[in-house]
């Protein structure tokens, strides 16, 4: 005897719809995002979206009759499509990410498992490629975004400070400017250290041009040339081979069969220390200039205080964020994360400054 199928409720017909306008959505946006990038990038976004569209069909044939007109995707389905049509790829797909690591299917009895695997295995690859995204991302645009925010934080804990104390809006604004170039001026000189230490290190460890030029002079029978591979981490066995691949390569002169033979000198940037620390200036100076913007223009201290709150808390909104994208965590979280912690620093420092013109007062 023939079972007759269960008749779907009229809630379970507007899951359904919307899981259909979702997958179509889905699929656009997977699309949309594939003609930005290309390679392999492109091919497995096509792909994502190719999946996203069985999706579509399998929602569409289970209602049947049912499927009535076209409706509108989710609200939060329709600003994932608008990102990918508006800003880079890297930060669409790393909201991507969150949003396919939250798939209403797994809790769903009416979704079936292959579909639910489907968008599991979705969110790890757009994982992949957010994080390639993020590896691929200007280490300067990285710097922009951290360095802002610790000129930020820095200095609107500073202006804050003096200002509990009960000095003067001039007081204030000069103390300001003096935290702004002293802060950007540090990190500007640690920026600097740091990259030029690194650059020392790595030219410590690259081979010296000339060890190469006297590859021709050695003794193939004693054959030094396999202990540098040996000292590199190769076997004795792996490390006699290649340096007999590289004399083979040496003696016949076929330089279209060239093999390495791992003595090449590594380039290296000698302006990349006074890059890093320029931007670094930039980028702190930038940050630590918004606190101290309305005291520009002869604002009391009160009223100086609250729009300076204002513009940092806006700012810290946007620094968080973008900080929770280049993180792979969630923008949203990470960006009231570092409001709080901007305006508790703050808070900190506001009190101190009130302690601190209280004993001096008395």
């Amino acid at each position: 005897m023939t079972e007759t199928p269960t008749q779907p409720t009229r809630s379970q017909i507007r899951k359904w719809r919307q899981y259909l306008a979702n997958e179509r959505a889905e699929a656009a946006t997977y699309r949309e995002l594939a003609k930005k990038r290309e390679g392999d990038e492109r091919e497995i976004l096509e792909e994502i979206a190719d999946a996203e569209s069985r999706h579509e069909k399998y929602w569409r044939d289970k209602l049947g009759p049912e499927v009535g007109m076209p409706i509108k995707p989710d609200l939060h389905t329709r600003f994932m499509s608008f990102l990918a049509r508006t800003v880079s790829p890297v930060f669409a797909l790393a909201l991507m990410q969150t949003a396919e690591q939250r798939s209403p299917y797994l809790e769903d009895e009416d979704a079936p498992d292959e579909i639910a695997a489907d968008e599991a295995m979705h969110a790890e690859v757009v994982r992949a490629l957010a994080t390639q995204g993020r590896e691929k991302l200007s280490g300067s645009f990285r710097a922009a975004v951290f360095g802002a925010n610790d000129g930020l934080v820095s200095n609107v804990a500073l202006v804050l400070g003096v200002m509990g104390s009960g000095v003067s809006s001039n007081f204030i604004l000069l103390t300001g400017i003096s935290g702004l170039l002293a802060g950007a001026l540090s990190m500007a000189a640690g920026e600097y250290v740091s990259v030029k230490s690194q650059a020392e290190l790595l030219d410590a460890s690259t081979p010296d041009p000339e060890a190469r030029d006297l590859l021709p002079k050695l003794d193939v029978n004693q054959n030094e040339l396999a202990l540098v591979y040996r000292a590199r981490g190769m076997s004795a066995e792996e490390a006699d081979a290649q340096a007999k691949n590289v004399f083979w390569s040496m003696m016949t002169g076929r330089q279209h069969h060239h093999v390495e033979d791992g003595l090449e000198p590594e380039d290296s940037d000698s302006s990349g220390a006074w890059s890093a620390a320029i931007a670094s200036f930039i980028f702190f100076a930038t940050g630590a200039f918004i606190p101290i913007v309305p005291f520009l223009f002869g604002a009391t201290p009160t009223v100086g205080a609250i729009v300076a709150l204002i513009l940092v808390s806006g700012a810290l909104l946007i620094t968080g964020g973008i900080t929770g994208l280049l993180s792979g965590k969630k923008p949203a979280l990470r960006a009231f994360r570092q409001l709080a912690i901007g305006l508790g620093a703050a808070l900190v420092t506001y009190v101190l400054g009130v302690v601190f013109g209280a004993l001096v007062g008395a």
